[in-house]
């Protein structure tokens, strides 16, 4: 058994890699000389083998051997069937170290596979790392060529700056040079025009006072020449009226003489003769003095208040109230008005702070004449047609003052003249009892700053003898004067003012204010009732009456919004070229039509006269 085991572990060994199988069941003595004997017969094939190469049937001999004992032995069975289990113990282990190689080979293709990912991505990573070097290198090649061109065209455009402010520094400095020789030129064209201007008007001065002077003198030598003839003829009309009275008187004085009826009746004559030329005196000397008043109002003056002949306010009081008793719807309107006087500022619409101011100046203004105090003089400026005139004599009605209106534009074609107008209107004024209240319009035109070029000796001249006669303030006179260009007065004339008072555009609730009134004047009809009171309608036609139709307060408002920038004057010059319309109609109707067509068309009239005067063009 011993030898078959050991023969077929030999055939085992040769067979499946030299392996040895081992035989558990058997006991520990059988197992260990087997062992030996196996060991034994091990070493001898190993030493035989050792000394031959070639096959060794010995050892198949022997296997073939044991293999009849195992046969032959009654153990054979399990024999076979260990040897049966040591053989698919050892495929099994066999089994399990091949899977055991296929493992430890697929985790060393693994590995391999992670060492080439990792030598893989660490070539990456080098090439990137290489790449955004390269990139990086670049970039920053790029950006230095970048910062040399930058540096290059800043360079380039400091030089194209430098030499374009160059170029505008040579051409601003040949605009100013240009500009100044330019200015020069007018400044030259202008003073030789204002040469021209005041030679001109001294010229045009000395001309007009020669021409009055010879026409004076021609006056006065045909006045001389008819005085000379008069009195001649005057003497001998008396020399003959002498010689026939003194033949009469002593033919009368023989007559009388001797008849006593005669003498009484003579003496009678005498006695009305000497009362005839008493009467004559004294009349003329009334005469003298009604003349001398009239032609005592100076030329320069427009308009006046003060009588033109003594007893005259009598007169003009009996005849009011002649007319106004007349018929009492005259008189109820004359009462009417008289009280709406009394409270404002008669048909002068204003702002309702500025009617106060004006209101409160005419009330300091009669309060000063009451109590003999010197007058406050004042200044109205704004734009044309704002009302500073009415104001003016609405100012020296309500504080019971005489006025008087002049304007500056009369004072330069006097020349030399005007300084002895100026003293004459002041002068003049001082005859008033009332006191008188002197408006000066267009004050601009002859008050204007001593140091400007366009003034003339003469308006200079009359400028110090206006500041001389106001030097003082005065219990006499109050001077108001009204300018559009307050800027160009003389500061000399603005120290003498005390008063400032500023004429805006009426708002939209004054021009409401105006419309209505000035719709009732033109439109309804209502103005002629001043014109009764001065016997306008005894000879005036009677002009016809308008019919009205749908003109309400809306309409009318909406016109005062559309007439925004309108004046006073322009608003009433509006409707009366709505009167002038509606007489050109058949029917002499005005409806809210017409009434709208007529302010659209003057709206865009005066948009039209602005823009004209905006580009410095004149109206034709």
């Amino acid at each position: 058994m011993a030898a078959a085991a050991a023969s077929l572990s030999t055939l085992s060994d040769s067979a499946y890699a030299d392996s040895s199988f081992r035989f558990p069941f058997f006991s520990s003595s059988s197992s260990s000389d087997k062992t030996e004997n196996s060991k034994s017969d091990s070493d001898g094939a190993k030493a035989e083998e050792s000394k031959g190469s070639g096959f060794d049937p010995e050892s198949l001999e022997r296997g073939a051997k044991a293999l009849r004992e195992i046969n032959s032995s009654p153990n054979a069975k399990q024999v076979f069937d260990l040897m049966r289990k040591q053989e698919q113990t050892r495929l099994t282990e066999l089994a399990a170290e091949k899977a055991h190689h296929e493992a430890i080979q697929a985790q060393n293709d693994i590995e391999r596979q992670r060492k080439l990912a990792e030598e893989q991505r660490n070539i990456v990573q080098q090439q990137a790392h290489a790449k955004a070097q390269m990139l990086r290198y670049e970039d920053e090649l790029a950006r230095k060529r970048m910062q040399t061109d930058n540096e290059a065209q800043r360079q380039h455009n400091v030089e194209l700056v430098n030499l374009q402010e160059q170029s505008s520094t040579r051409k601003e400095q040949a605009r100013r040079a240009t500009e100044e020789q330019i200015q020069a030129q007018q400044r030259q064209t202008e003073k030789e025009r204002a040469e021209i201007e005041r030679e001109t008007i001294r010229v045009k001065a000395m001309a007009e006072a020669e021409g009055r002077a010879y026409e004076a003198k021609l006056t006065e030598d045909h006045n001389r020449r008819m005085l000379i003839e008069r009195i001649t003829g005057e003497k001998e009309k008396w020399l003959a009226a002498i010689n026939t009275t003194f033949g009469h008187i002593e033919g009368g004085v023989r007559s009388l003489l001797n008849d006593r009826t005669k003498l009484v009746m003579t003496v009678g004559g005498v006695t009305a003769l000497a009362a005839g030329v008493y009467t004559t005196r004294e009349g003329s000397r009334v005469v003298w003095g009604y003349v001398n008043r009239i032609l005592g109002q100076p030329s320069l003056i427009r308009e006046s208040s003060m009588s033109r002949f003594p007893g005259s306010e009598l007169f003009s009081k009996a005849k009011s109230k002649v007319l106004n008793y007349s018929t009492a719807a005259a008189a109820a309107t004359a009462t009417s008005e008289t009280l709406k006087n009394k409270r404002s500022l008669g048909n002068v619409v204003l702002h309702p702070s500025l009617q106060r101011r004006i209101e409160h100046l005419a009330k300091a203004t009669s309060n000063t004449k009451a109590h003999q105090a010197p007058f406050r003089n004042m200044l109205f400026y704004g734009p044309p047609g704002t009302g500073k005139t009415m104001v003016a004599r609405e100012i020296a009605r309500k504080s019971g003052l005489d006025y008087a209106m002049m304007t500056g534009g009369d004072v330069a074609p006097l020349g030399p003249q005007a300084v002895t107008k100026i003293h004459q209107i002041f002068d003049w004024a001082k005859k008033s009892k009332k006191g008188l209240l002197l408006f000066i319009d267009e004050a601009d035109a002859f008050l204007c700053e001593r140091n400007s070029t366009h003034m003339s000796e003469a308006q200079r001249s009359a400028l110090n003898a206006l500041l001389f006669r106001t030097g003082d303030q005065s219990r006499d006179i109050v001077l108001v004067l009204a300018t559009n260009r307050p800027g160009d007065l003389d500061s000399a004339i603005t120290d003498r003012i005390d008063e400032v008072i500023e004429f805006p555009l009426p708002g939209e609730e004054e021009r409401f204010k105006l419309l209505k009134l000035y719709l009732n004047k033109y439109i309804y009809g209502e103005g002629e009732v001043e014109d009764s009171t001065k016997l306008g309608h005894l000879f005036k036609k009677k002009p016809q009456s308008i019919t009205v139709k749908d003109l309400s307060d809306d309409v009318i408002q909406e016109a005062a919004k559309k007439t925004e920038g309108f004046s006073g004057r322009e608003i009433a010059k509006l409707v009366a070229g709505i009167q002038a319309a509606v007489y050109g109609r058949p029917d002499c109707a005005l409806d809210s039509e017409l009434f709208k067509e007529i302010v659209d068309y003057k709206v865009a009239e005066h948009q039209q006269r602005i823009k004209l005067a905006a580009e410095g063009g004149q109206l034709v």
